[in-house]
């Protein structure tokens, strides 16, 4: 058997082929998350690279499949697939039988056909609402009759599909109830929240309805909404990467840039007023050398970790009244 695959798609057709006795082929997308890749792998799966997308990788795996007589399962335009995906609404509709709203991530569409299909049979009323990185709105854009945009780097590579299925989109059209889009700055605000928040590590397609949530917050004010996060392979590089943007976007780590005498104590003083402030030093870039510098002044960057914005103006205004003149080179916060 073969597939076509980005993440989760890959390692459950690589799985289902292990148990089963089965050789399997696995045809990624280049720059797919080394994670990803790598429990393919451990599966059993022989895993190929080519192209940029799914979409790029597509063709590729079926000229595999006709040459060499495999087994070719799509990922998501498959009456099969589609029927399994749908679990997933049974399991949440039977542990919360309440629920007003489920948000679903599309990418060819195969995940929220199958769930709007069981949800909606359940429950008539609910509804469901499919979301897009707004670098790949192939769905959104399919449905509204719009010209396909779709390209570019996204977090959420397990869902940047430039063309949906044939059958996803019919049942899409039918059952969902609107698609949503999202930004890059969302989604990985969203990751951020489900770990340090929910304790819960999800990649940027599986974070994608968290971060429709609380970019229209007003929509599902009081509402018993659930979300369904569907992966959790992000790299540690690239998680690591998040989790420190997010520090600097809500300015709890900032880079403040003072001049200095260029004499023995003037660094520890700096150091000083930081610290009886409460702000953690991480890092300190001392620079003398460059010719915009006064020879007798040194240009000191300082990278402090700080509890929030208010900590920031509290660091900013202890600098200043000690005579310096503190400018916030990187941060959300706004300081002179």
């Amino acid at each position: 058997m073969i597939a076509v695959s980005a993440g989760n798609h890959a390692q459950g057709v690589a799985l289902h082929a292990q148990r089963l006795g089965a050789p399997a082929t696995i045809v990624m997308p280049e720059g797919t998350p080394f994670t990803k890749i790598g429990q393919t792998r451990a599966f059993g799966a022989r895993v190929l690279m080519h192209g940029a997308t799914v979409d790029e990788a597509e063709p590729y795996a079926k000229e595999l499949a006709r040459d060499q007589g495999l087994t070719y399962i799509h990922p998501f335009d498959d009456e099969k697939i589609i029927a399994g995906q749908g679990t997933i609404a049974l399991e949440m509709l039977e542990a919360v039988p309440d629920l007003d709203c489920l948000i679903v991530p599309i990418g060819g569409g195969g995940l929220i056909s199958g769930i709007a299909t069981v949800a909606k049979a359940i429950q008539p009323t609910i509804e469901v609402i499919g979301v897009e990185a707004d670098l790949y709105p192939s769905m959104y854009q399919t449905l509204h009759g719009l010209q396909p945009t779709s390209g570019g780097e996204t977090l959420a590579e397990g869902i940047a599909v430039k063309t949906p299925g044939t059958l996803t989109q019919d049942i899409v059209r039918r059952l969902v109830d609107d698609i949503l889009l999202v930004d890059e700055t969302a989604i990985e605000t969203a990751v951020q929240t489900l770990l340090e928040t929910g304790k819960v590590m999800a990649e940027g397609a599986g974070a994608v309805p968290l971060a429709a949530m609380m970019t229209n917050r007003e929509r599902f004010m009081g509402r018993n909404v659930g979300l369904v996060i569907c992966g959790a392979n992000i790299d540690a590089r690239i998680l690591a990467s998040i989790l420190m943007r997010g520090m600097i976007r809500a300015g709890r780590l900032i880079r403040l840039r003072v001049a200095i005498k260029d004499s023995p104590g003037a660094l520890s003083l700096i150091a000083e007023h930081i610290g009886e402030t409460g702000g953690n030093i991480v890092e300190v870039n001392h620079q003398r050398m460059f010719y915009d510098v006064p020879v007798k002044q040194a240009e000191l960057d300082v990278m402090v970790e700080t509890r929030d914005a208010a900590h920031v103006s509290e660091i900013m205004t202890r600098l200043k009244a000690a005579g310096y003149s503190p400018s916030l080179v990187s941060g959300t916060a706004q300081h002179g």
